[in-house]
């Protein structure tokens, strides 16, 4: 079995569950992390059991280092990133790909134009319910589409920014509540619906001493005709878990936490029952969530790597919540309907 060596930069706490998720993996070895500063790579060295290496040109040495993942503040993926596919490597960015669709572009283009595979951590697309509703969603089981629902109305307390240098800040988190914590949601609800056609939305910063928005709502018109709404908040005590909820003209389906509570087809039994369906969200603590959906990720990385196919989650793939994001955040500052392709 091919033994795919990864290095990654960034020490942080999602640093560490790309570590576990690496280790569980037959086919892959972490070999190493970089962090520019020796001080905090001296201080990280007790979570890892690799080197961590402050000097850029021993990290990009490593022998056979093939894929390189970035875990750095979202603002500050872009320039890594580069270097890493500049030295022929296989990049693996951290959500959201970057903070501006400019900085994105930048990335996908260098990736193309170097061949390397470029993907970007979009994990809950591997839950195997949301799989389950997205293969329903195109068999037709629920019928033409006419609504999806995203809320992720979550919360967290003012240590979650205080604690600090980049969460909320327009450089390097690109905003707030959106672009952070309710990216994934809005991944999957785009997966399932389709294009969008125009959005208008608003975004406030309502409890934190942020740049970036705690809380936001958005109207969603799709490509297809179907509508769509948006909740998002780090504001929202005590915290509830991530929703998405598909409506069709022969039946609904919601998905909480990664897990299908509600499935209604008409004149057909719901195949799932809640009480087998619990799960954990990172509604009020982001260090709840676990590394076994990075993995399954991981798995479809190295495959697109060893077969030259596309992965899942390509660079393409995770512009789309990024404009998006991007869109509602102009939205609500023209306080205008924006239309797609929306560019900055």
């Amino acid at each position: 079995m091919r033994n795919h060596k990864i290095g990654i930069i960034g020490t942080g706490a999602i640093a560490l569950k790309h570590a576990q998720a690496i280790d569980s993996l037959a086919n892959a070895e972490l070999v190493g992390l970089f962090n520019p500063n020796p001080s905090s790579a001296a201080k990280a060295q007790y979570k890892f059991s690799v080197p961590i290496l402050s000097d850029w040109e021993d990290f990009i040495a490593i022998p056979d280092l093939e894929v390189v993942c970035i875990c750095t503040p979202s603002g500050m993926h872009l320039e890594p990133a580069l270097k890493a596919i500049q030295a022929g490597k296989h990049v693996f960015v951290e959500k959201p790909i970057e903070v501006t669709l400019d900085r994105a572009d930048q990335l996908i283009q260098a990736a193309e134009a170097k061949n390397v595979k470029l993907g970007v951590v979009f994990q809950n697309r591997f839950s195997t319910d949301f799989i389950r509703l997205k293969e329903a969603v195109m068999d037709g089981v629920f019928g033409r589409l006419l609504m999806g629902n995203a809320a992720i109305n979550w919360f967290r307390d003012g240590n979650y920014y205080s604690s600090s240098q980049w969460k909320g800040t327009l450089a390097y988190d690109g905003g707030g509540a959106l672009i952070n914590q309710a990216i994934h949601t809005l991944d999957l609800l785009l997966e399932v619906m389709g294009e969008v056609d125009s959005v208008f939305g608003k975004v406030k910063t309502t409890l934190y001493p942020i740049e970036g928005e705690d809380l936001g709502a958005a109207l969603v018109n799709f490509k297809s005709g179907a509508m769509g709404t948006i909740t998002a908040g780090t504001s929202l005590y005590p915290g509830y878990s991530e929703r998405l909820e598909i409506y069709g003209t022969e039946g609904s389906a919601i998905l909480e936490a990664g897990k299908l509570t509600a499935w209604n087809v008409k004149g057909k039994e719901s195949p799932i029952l809640k009480a087998e369906n619990a799960s954990t969200s990172g509604s009020s603590d982001p260090n709840a969530i676990g590394f076994e959906l990075h993995a399954k990720q991981w798995r479809d990385f190295l495959q697109a790597i060893e077969t030259g196919i596309q992965p899942e989650v390509d660079g393409p793939k995770s512009r789309k919540s990024l404009e998006l994001i991007r869109a509602i955040y102009q939205s609500s500052k023209e306080e205008q309907l924006i239309r797609f392709p929306f560019s900055e």
